[in-house]
């Protein structure tokens, strides 16, 4: 299919583990533990930038119970003694949520399905996204294309390489904000185009999405718990933890390899 910017061969699962603890998108992440537990506790707080457009109500105001979440689901260090210096992702949380995912785009693909792909985090992840929507598209989904002329935010929502995206005085813009996908989404409605059967993003478009009853599923690191508490809720389908932002973009490339091999979406 010609979905990858190489042709990356598919890791087994063990390769890709030593793959992404070697390149620190899992394992011992930069993601430092005080930067984990500020989040955390503004989250608890109720400081809706951290809940990344989904409705937490008073269900998480113990940031104990987040930290529980989060060692469970993204392989935090549990203890909440531990205030400083590293920490971590588990890496087979990682590939047990990457399955998942992969169940769920099969599904997209069996069916046919709309799919809308969008990330706040473009230095890092846009070409994961991009990738993904090729290889649905060669298995004959529809890859919506979204409303032109959308803002939000005192950007642009723009769509690049089958992606949106927030961009703002010539620039891709790393955003939290759900606005942006409320934007695409109140805009379909508007035009009177259906909403898209699966979301797949990050961030507060993937949870924008899950929270308006679509189907979602994204990736989040381990310092953005909402996507992790909304997939412990059952909004969310899945959260892919991993560290969102590595140094080089193609270091993601044999996680992409796996997640379409897994999806039957393999050239």
């Amino acid at each position: 299919m010609g979905t990858m910017p190489i042709e990356t061969p598919v890791p087994s699962r063990a390769e890709l583990i030593d793959h992404l603890v070697r390149t620190r998108i899992a394992g011992q992440v930069a993601t430092p533990r005080e930067n984990n537990l500020s989040h955390y506790r503004k989250l608890a707080n109720g400081d809706r930038h951290y809940w990344l457009g989904l409705e937490l109500g008073d269900r998480w105001r113990d940031e104990q119970d987040v930290l529980a979440v989060m060692a469970e689901r993204c392989g935090v260090v549990d203890d909440p003694a531990q205030l400083h210096g590293q920490d971590t992702i588990d890496p087979e949380l990682t590939l047990d949520a990457l399955d998942r995912m992969a169940a769920r785009l099969r599904k997209a693909a069996l069916d046919q399905q709309r799919v809308l792909f969008a990330t706040g985090h473009p230095g890092g992840l846009l070409d994961v996204h991009r990738a993904t929507a090729a290889a649905l598209r060669a298995a004959g989904c529809e890859i919506v294309v979204i409303p032109a002329g959308l803002t939000a935010d005192e950007g642009s929502v723009w769509q690049f390489a089958d992606v949106a995206v927030l961009e703002r005085g010539a620039t891709l813009w790393h955003t939290h904000s759900p606005n942006p996908m409320a934007a695409i989404l109140d805009a379909l409605a508007a035009e009177g185009r259906p909403q898209p059967d699966l979301v797949v993003a990050d961030h507060g478009w993937a949870g924008c999405a899950a929270q308006r009853g679509l189907d979602a599923v994204g990736y989040a690191d381990c310092n953005d718990p909402a996507l992790f508490l909304g997939e412990a809720e059952g909004t969310l389908q899945v959260a892919v933890p991993l560290d969102d932002h590595v140094r080089d973009p193609r270091h993601y490339d044999p996680l992409v390899a796996y997640l379409l091999d897994a999806a039957g979406l393999s050239s």
